[in-house]
């Protein structure tokens, strides 16, 4: 098959997943190509788009494209459904709000199938506010343009089914997986702190929480952290941090390759206030590394509730990081015990697989 990757900016977990999908979907014989965004992502984005430009027999194509809604965006689909066009696919994949869009499009000017991954996106979004209103107005006016729908998690495959509604389209729940060699464990650097946080600075993410958590702890405890990562939020996390008196105790470092920033601290904690399937919480399983997590999104389909905190809460958080730090043996055998179930369960190219069926299946179904 031939099949077409759209999303619009190449960081973060979607990102990662497109690159799961253009390794494996390679692997199994089939020509891929990707579009994204030009103006986002920067050297890093530049460089892991370079390591795939071999497994993209349908080229990489980058174009600018806005965050929020807007003219450019009539422009941004001309331009997609002609590269659509001139790439010739079988079928198109939009990852995101945007890349759900704009592959949709295409695929229905261009009478070809389309499929919508949505990565939480607009679903992080309530009726009740007018942004909300609008992205999920426009979720269910694309729902008839597309073919099919793949979701990386039950939970985001609930949460779209009551936001946005199915419309009886062929769907399939598809977790994130991980390749084998990424199930080893890494060693601690000598500096390393007794947390680490590692994700993009906002606000959605829990890093005031998780600075909250560490206020309440107190001079008494003094746990130190390591916030590794970076955003539109991270110069106000970096106030925060000081008017709490933290400053001697977390660090922040900037965006880092993961499995560096892992052995910067003993523990990693996660307190996310919504999420979908975040590969950040299987990287750090499959390292072996013990970890503290938030009840949201798709993260209970990775954890069992003994590992979880409720998002928004401080205290708890507090609570769970004081457990942690006194109890590192038994945090560590946890730790063993969630990889191995991880290296079963999650795998990139069973994934891969399973979504290749699926493409099958919607071309199939197309002829």
């Amino acid at each position: 098959m031939r099949i077409l990757q759209v999303f619009r900016t190449p960081v973060g977990g979607l990102f990662r997943h497109v690159r799961d999908l253009v390794r494996g979907l390679s692997d199994l014989g089939h020509e891929v190509g990707i579009v994204c965004d030009s103006t986002t992502g920067g050297g890093a984005a530049e460089k892991m788009l370079a390591d795939l430009a071999s497994s993209c027999h349908l080229g990489i194509h980058r174009l600018p494209i806005g965050r929020m809604p807007g003219l450019a965006d009539v422009k941004a689909a001309s331009a997609i459904a002609r590269i659509a066009a001139t790439a010739n696919p079988d079928i198109l994949h939009g990852h995101g709000a945007k890349g759900g869009v704009y592959a949709r499009l295409a695929g229905s000017r261009l009478k070809l199938p389309s499929l919508y991954t949505p990565h939480g996106g607009s679903l992080h979004y309530a009726w009740a506010s007018p942004r909300g209103a609008l992205f999920l107005t426009a979720e269910r006016l694309m729902l008839r343009r597309g073919s099919g729908l793949v979701f990386v998690c039950d939970y985001e495959r609930r949460i779209f089914e009551e936001k946005v509604g199915l419309a009886g389209l062929p769907h399939r729940v598809v977790h994130n997986g991980l390749w084998p060699e990424e199930f080893t464990a890494v060693p601690l650097s000598p500096d390393a702190r007794d947390l680490i946080f590692l994700g993009e600075m906002r606000h959605l993410k829990g890093v005031s929480d998780l600075l909250e958590a560490l206020s309440l702890l107190g001079a008494a405890s003094p746990v130190t952290a390591t916030l590794v990562g970076d955003g539109p939020d991270r110069q106000e996390f970096e106030a925060l941090a000081g008017r709490l008196g933290l400053a001697e105790r977390v660090r922040f470092t900037g965006a880092l390759p993961a499995r560096m920033a892992f052995g910067l601290g003993r523990v990693m904690v996660m307190p996310s206030r919504a999420e979908s399937l975040p590969y950040v919480i299987l990287e750090t399983v499959a390292a072996g590394k013990p970890l503290i997590a938030t009840n949201v999104g798709g993260i209970p389909e990775i954890l069992p509730p003994r590992s979880l905190v409720p998002p928004c809460d401080p205290k708890a958080l507090a609570a769970a990081i004081t457990a942690a730090v006194a109890s590192p043996e038994q945090v560590l055998a946890q730790a063993h015990t969630h990889a191995e179930h991880a290296r079963t369960r999650f795998s990139a190219a069973a994934m891969c697989g399973k979504i290749a069926d699926f493409y099958a299946e919607m071309l199939k179904t197309a002829r």
